[in-house]
This record gives C-alpha cells, structure tokens and sequence, in this order.
C-alpha cells in the first residue's frame, strides 16, 4: 500500500466496509475517521448499569446473560429469541431478536457480552431490540486493554467492536502523524504529540491516557481558533489608516467642559482606550460592551466629536429607524449649538449632525446626501440606508455600530468601504458577553466592558409572577393601570404574534382549566393577548397600542413615535422592543411566557424600563410550574448583574453556536472546550498568547505550513466572516 496520510480515502485502508461508515456518518477519509472521536469510556470489568440511560437513548454496556429462550412466531415463519441481561448493578432488561439465528447458540446463560442498542420499554421491563453485541471472551475484544471500552455515536451495520477494530486498522496504516505543534510548545503546554494523543482517545489503557487526550485536543481547537483570530488582527493591522487626534482647544474639548454631569470612570477608561486608538497609524478594531444605560452612547459620542476635530467625519449606524433617529434627537440636545453649525443660533466653529433612513421624503434626503457628500455633516446617524451605493461621504474616519449583532459581516464592510483609507470601527452591544466567548468569539477584536451605571440611576425590581394564580395575575393589571395614571408608561411583551383567529386558544388574563397540557403550555401570542387585555375592568380608559415584525415599517415607527411622545399608556409587543428607543417615562414592563425566553433576553428587555427618574419594574409571568424554569427566573429576578446573567446563560445554553455552526452549515468547532469551564478559559487565554506571538514572528504562517493547513480546515471562509462580528 502507498503512504497513507489523513486525506488517504478510507476505501483504499479498509475496504469495502469503508462505505458503511461513508453511507452512516458521512466518513470518507483517513482524517474523518480518526476524528469521529468517542462520546464516552466504560469499564468493561467495572461494568456500566441502565440506570445511566434515558429511554430512547441508544447504548453500550456490559452485561450478563441469565436467560435465553425461543420460540414459533404465530403470524409469520420462524423463531425469534428472549434473552434476559443482567448489569452490573443487578437491573434486568429483555433482549429481542425477530430471528432466532445465530444468536439462540451465541447468547448462552452466563456468557459476558457488550451490548449496543436502543433502550425501551416492552409493559414495565426494560428491552434491548435487536441490538448489536460482542462477546466479552472474543478474541477481538482483547482490543480494549485492561477493559476500557471507547463509545461511539452509533454506525449502523457496525458494531462498536468493529469500528474499534477499523480505527486501529487506520492507525497502525497511517503510523506516525504529522504534528502542527512543535516540540517546545508542546513542552510548554504540557501535551502529547498528535499521533500519542489519537492513540490515548481511541485505544485509551488508562482513563488518564483519556485525559492526556482530552487535554491536547483540547489545546487544539483554542489554539488554532486563536491563530485565525490572530491572523485577521494581524492582517487589519497591516493596513496604514489615518491616525484621528482632537485639536486641544476643539468640539471634544469644549463638548467636556459643557458636560452638567461627571463622567463614570468606567466612561473615562473607555475613553482614553478608544483615543489612544484612534491616533494610532492603524485601524481601531474594537467592541464596547455595555449594559443598557450604562453610557456607551456618550463614550460612542466623544469618540466621533475627536476624529470630527480631526477633520474627518463619523458615521453611526442604528439597526431600526427609530433608534437611528433617538440617537440624532438625543446627539443634538446634548450638543446644543455644537451640532447647529450654519443655522441661526449655531456655534460657527461647531458641526452638524445629519440623519438618514429610507423613510425620508425626497427633499429631505436630498439635503442629508448634500451635507454628507460635502463634509458639511461631521456626525451621520442612520439605518441601512447608509449603505447605499450613492452615499458618499467626504472623509469617512470612524464608523460606529449600535447594537453589531444585527448586522451582517457584509453590511458593515459596505459602510467601511465608503472610506478613502480603512475607518477606524467601534461596534457596541448592551448584551454582556461572558469573558470566555468574548475571547473565543471576539478575539481579534479590543474588548471594552462598561460596568458601572451612571449616577442617580434608578434600580428595576423584578418579581416572577405564576400565572395560575388568578389573584396574582389580577394584580398584574391593577399594577398596571396604577402605573397609567400615575402619568407612567408601560409595555407587555409576549414571544409570538400569534393571531386572534388561529384557533390556538392560549389564555393569559384568566387561564382557568385547560382542556389538555399541550393547549396548557401553548405560548400567547401578542394579537390574542391584546384583545384580552382590552376587555380587562381594571384597564379601562387605558390606551393601548399593538407593535410586531409584520406590521410595515412605517407603522411600526408611528407606533413606536406615539408610545416615545406620551400618546399610549401601554405598549403589548413581541421582542422586537428589546432594542429600541429610549422612552425614559417607562417604568413597567410585563413579560408574559418568561420561561420561554433566554436569561440574557430577560435582563435585555427589562433593560426598557427604569431608564428616567421613577425606578423600574419588571414583572416575569409565567405558566409553567417546572421547578427548574421557575429556579432559572428566580435568578433572573434576583440580580441586576447582566454579565452574571450571560454567564449563567451560557452555562445553560452551552456554547454550541458560540463559532456560528448554525450559519456555516457545519459543525461547531468548539467538540473539546467547555466555555463554562474555568479550566478552559486557561487554556483559551494561554492559546492566545501563544496564538499572537506566533502570528507576530510569522504573520503567514510560511513556516508552519501544518499550522496553516490546520487553521484552513478547522474554521473555513464563512466561520472566519462569522468570527469576524465586528
């Protein structure tokens, strides 16, 4: 046979029963089976008992057979046999084979075997049907030295044993592999070379050769994610960008001493960190995390007033039309007549700030084309309709992104595009990121956390709510209309639209006795919901408005314009408020069907409220009555700290979408890291710095040609872009 290397198709190694494992799991090559790694590791002699299993479940233990019987079947020809197995721990369950050969003579009372099958019921006992097995005193089985099984996720046609057998077939054919990591960094890391560390997975002697596996692939995956990182850092780095520097006397200067608060020094750490940004010689890559109300707006605000000093201009873009335009509104009141250059009361030596969006009338975008084009406009805050081919700006030197994760990779390079030489980018999010995914996800970005609240900012109280209870809910309304005339504002959020005539029956303003659990747990819809709520006493004289992803653009910022203005008392919509205009007259807000909703989005929402002088309220309804759901919201309720919401978040969500599995159409490359782990965010943070110092001698990757290839397979184009977020 020619030499066999990790893309040697399997064909060529095993044979014909290649194509099972090709047909089952999509495996075609050396590399792809030697990466189909196993899900877990039993101890054949210590045994592994049913009680480790879910029913429906599919799996492999050891066990002993106590019974063997056959018999006719009635309504077709042939035997098929019983076989009773007892595990380790005593439990019994049945085994079923529809023919009775060969296993009748195989299976005899008190041989030994590994079992692998799916778990059901047949009436109340336990029943393996037609599983998979091998004898304990098969020759083969003398594979798993000292008893330690591999499993792995089923192949059909292919027992555990014989994937056992095809895997060390490959091993023994390749011999020994390649390795991307040098001898001194491994030394450094304290991890086995590649082909040690295959073996250790896949013939483990010892759970600590198991172990020692784990620990370098694990290595791996931070690693060569942090090298793509490291790489993209490097390659944004390389291209010279204007350096951005206020003049000393000029709107940035005058914008501070005019301030009639204190900065946070949070906001003032930020602040020096962003300005020594932008007189750099290189692009600012960097990304503002912020609770909401924590001040990123003002930082977002400092930061465009220095590079307008400099004489360039700063372009913000808001996902949603309203926002865009609370975001001018609220620039130009606290820039006064900084931000009213050549108008009559203006400041001559000030500027301009200019808003564009799609709604605009002809005359009026005409003008805001005009002043971008000219340079008149320093500031520009706008939506997608900045994007557009015919938006020219001036000099283009700072682009901030409000809220990154609502625009793709593609859209902000539109808008970076628009500028002579590369823009220096500040992207901001109010939702916290735990330190882990923000080094694994945002790594090749500067990461800066606002964590104080402003001075004088007033606490949100949140309560969870159980729906069942009639008197409970009755409150809920009551608290409510208090809210209206006491002058406030308040919003109700539901999940879904949901439609008044759909049939679905999901009640929330009384829910009485459901006909079945599943109309029970039938998640309310915001059109449903608001036509209860109108038939409510304790509303009465209420004015109540309805905001969706269905209704038109248009409508939604007349809707949203009407609720900002003081003109709806209460606000029923779905999630699309979660980023929204500033309505500081808000001070309630009742989401309905909370367990349903991620902990991150809870704290997200309520972020609404609470954001004037009154304090705010957030009410977490809900009509479930799992002791975990209830356990999950009680935390919620219990704490205002958004970054330890994400971090419990994360730990209930896992990390699965953390590299974009979901948008690359492949699997998350996060198989061996645990982004809950303390451990791992070692690991993540020594990779790193092992990542930046080899990409600071070899910006290529010329001499590490292995390395470079690793990177290449383990995140592609599109996990790259996905990974770029900022």
């Amino acid at each position: 046979m020619s030499e066999v290397t990790l893309e040697t198709p399997l064909v060529k190694v095993l044979g014909t029963s290649a194509k099972k494992l090709a047909k089952a799991r999509n495996l075609e090559t050396v590399g792809d089976l030697l990466h189909y790694f196993p899900r877990r590791y039993i101890d054949a002699h210590a045994g592994s008992s049913f009680s480790e299993f879910e029913l429906g479940e599919h799996v492999v233990l050891t066990a002993e057979v106590a019974e063997m019987t056959q018999r006719r079947m009635k309504n077709r020809r042939g035997s098929m046999a019983n076989a009773v197995i007892v595990d380790d721990a005593g439990q019994r369950a049945l085994v079923t084979f529809f023919s009775a050969h060969p296993h009748y003579g195989i299976l005899r009372p008190g041989k030994r075997a590994l079992f692998s099958g799916q778990l059901g019921l047949y009436g109340k006992q336990l029943q393996l049907t037609h599983p998979q097995y091998s004898l304990m005193d098969d020759a083969d089985m003398s594979i798993y030295e000292n008893g330690l099984v591999p499993v792995y996720k089923q192949v059909e046609k292919i027992t555990n044993l014989s994937l056992t057998l095809s895997i060390k077939q490959v091993l023994d054919a390749v011999g020994t592999l390649p390795d991307p990591l040098d001898d001194d960094l491994r030394e450094r890391m304290g991890v086995p070379d590649l082909t040690r560390a295959m073996r250790a997975a896949h013939l483990p002697r010892t759970m600590a050769d198991v172990g020692a596996a784990k620990k370098r692939f694990r290595f791996d995956e931070a690693f060569i994610t942090q090298l793509v990182l490291a790489q993209r850092r490097a390659k944004a780095r390389s291209v010279p960008a204007t350096p951005r520097v206020p003049r000393p006397d000029g709107l940035l200067a005058r914008f501070d001493r005019a301030l009639p608060f204190e900065l946070t020094s949070g906001q003032v750490e930020v602040g020096a960190a962003i300005a020594d940004d932008l007189a750099r010689e290189v692009p600012m890559h960097r990304l503002l995390q912020g609770e909401v109300g924590s001040g990123k707006t003002i930082v977002a605000l400092r930061a465009m007033l220095a590079v307008v000093d400099s004489g360039a201009q700063a372009a913000l873009l808001a996902p949603t039309e309203v926002l865009a335009a609370q975001h001018a509104t609220s620039m130009r009141a606290m820039l006064g007549d900084l931000a009213q250059r050549g108008q009559l009361g203006g400041d001559a030596d000030g500027t301009r700030v200019t808003l564009l969006t799609g709604s605009m009338s002809t005359s009026a975008r005409s003008q805001a084309l005009l002043d971008i084009v000219s340079g008149e406009a320093g500031i520009v805050i706008g939506t997608h309709a900045l994007l557009q081919k015919h938006v020219d700006f001036a000099d283009l030197g700072l682009v901030v992104v409000d809220e990154q994760h609502r625009f793709g990779v593609e859209q902000r390079s539109a808008l970076n595009s628009k500028a002579a030489t590369p823009p220096h980018v500040l992207v901001m999010t109010a939702t916290p990121i735990p330190r882990t995914v923000a080094m694994t996800a945002f790594g090749d970005l500067d990461v800066s956390t606002l964590r104080q609240l402003p001075r004088g900012r007033a606490p949100i109280v949140s309560h969870v709510v159980q729906a069942q209870n009639p008197a409970w809910m009755n409150r809920v309304w009551e608290r409510i209309a208090e809210e209206c005339r006491a002058g406030r504002q308040v919003y109700v959020v539901a999940g879904r639209i949901g439609d008044a005539h759909d049939g679905s029956g999901a009640m929330l303003v009384d829910p009485g006795t459901p006909a079945d659990d599943g109309e029970a747990l039938r998640p309310v819809g915001v059109v449903e919901l608001i036509e209860q709520m109108r038939h409510l006493p304790a509303l009465g004289g209420v004015s109540i408005d309805l905001m969706h992803g269905r209704l038109p653009a248009d409508e939604k910022d007349a809707v949203m314009r009407r609720f900002a203005a003081g003109e709806v008392d209460v606000l029923v919509a779905t999630t699309v408020i979660e980023v929204g205009v500033d309505v500081p007259n808000a001070s309630m807000i009742v989401i309905v069907d909370a367990d349903r909703f991620g902990l991150s989005q809870l704290h997200q929402l309520r972020g609404r409220v609470g954001r004037g002088e009154h304090g705010g309220l957030c009410l977490l309804v809900t009509r479930s009555e799992s002791p975990e759901a209830l356990e999950r919201l009680g935390r919620v309720a219990g704490t205002t700290d958004g970054f330890a919401i994400a971090d419990l978040d994360l730990e209930l969500r896992r990390e699965g979408d953390v590299l974009g599995a979901a948008q690359s159409g492949r699997r998350t490359s996060l198989d061996w890291l645990e982004l809950t782990k303390a451990s791992d965010l070692e690991v993540i943070a020594k990779a790193r710095d092992e990542a930046v110092a080899l990409v600071e001698q070899d910006p290529t990757m010329a001499d590490h040609p292995l390395l470079a290839q690793a990177a290449r397979e383990r995140v592609d184009d599109q996990q790259a872009e996905f990974l770029e977020r900022g």
